[in-house]
């Protein structure tokens, strides 16, 4: 009898045990957490980056522009602070133009841009930050990402999109945004975001993100080919990163005024 009972008490601990596991699996992949990863895995990998990027703006008749800039990236805070700076090097229409964005984790992010036509530095407001970015299919929220709280985030299910299996979330505005819904595939190994669907206030499908090429750059999982897609208007915008470089020791005197009027060379060749 004592046996049994023995028995009846270790089985009931395991089974605890097992529950408890179970349950802390389900939360370490609550939906919330899956979008807090991704956001990590894309806009904060390394602690600075720099990229030389090739950016194509399609038409619906298959005309294109093209675009060539720099683009410097430095963490301060995983997750939180962090700073952005772009220099345009051509074509003609854009080249010396430089964007710069500060993200902060507990207010709305600062962004300017600098304008060499006009010899002017703009700021852009919070409100403006689903605007075009420099007429491409991007918003500047796109460039440098949106937090993870201003949405509420729900777990659809799990699929295949490929020959990669996904979290498909579904995040929808707490407040004010370009969009009403967006619909994420998430890598269930990287938690790169692999495919993104944005609707509008009709409740229709009007932008599509893409990832099509994917490289691991010092051990570092990198989409080096995206694609933004206007599904109503029939435009697109493809984005190639060039060369991608992580953890180069880039200085904080860059993200300044002074540099959007006068890039640092050192930095954007």
């Amino acid at each position: 009898m004592r046996a049994i009972k023995t028995f009846f008490v270790v089985s009931l601990f395991l089974l605890t045990s097992l529950c408890q596991g179970l349950s802390f699996a389900k939360d370490e992949f609550s939906a919330n957490d899956i979008i807090t990863r991704s956001r990590l895995a894309f806009y904060y990998a390394g602690d600075d980056e720099k990229a030389r990027v090739t950016m194509e703006l399609i038409n619906k008749a298959g005309q294109k522009r093209i675009r060539e800039l720099t683009m410097l990236r430095k963490d301060y805070e995983e997750g939180g602070e962090q700073k952005y700076f772009s220099y345009f090097h051509q074509p003609s229409d854009v080249k010396d133009t430089t964007f710069m964005a500060y993200k902060y984790p507990d207010r709305d992010d600062d962004r300017w841009l600098f304008i060499p036509a006009i010899n002017l530095v703009k700021r852009i407001a919070a409100n403006d930050k689903y605007s075009s970015f420099v007429g491409s299919d991007f918003t500047y929220e796109d460039v440098s990402g949106r937090k993870p709280e201003e949405d509420i985030h729900t777990l659809l299910r799990k699929e295949k999109l490929g020959e990669k299996s996904c979290f498909v979330i579904e995040s929808i505005p707490k407040g004010s945004s370009e969009y009403t819904k967006r619909i994420s595939w998430i890598d269930e190994t990287n938690f790169l975001p692999l495919k993104e669907e944005f609707y509008d206030k009709q409740k229709e499908l009007y932008r599509q993100f893409e990832a099509q090429e994917i490289k691991d750059i010092n051990g570092i999982m990198t989409i080096t080919k995206r694609l933004m897609r206007n599904v109503k208007t029939g435009h697109r915008t493809e984005v190639t990163f060039e060369t991608v470089e992580y953890n180069v020791g880039i200085g904080d005197d860059i993200f300044s005024e002074r540099y959007l009027r006068r890039p640092p060379l050192e930095w954007i060749r």
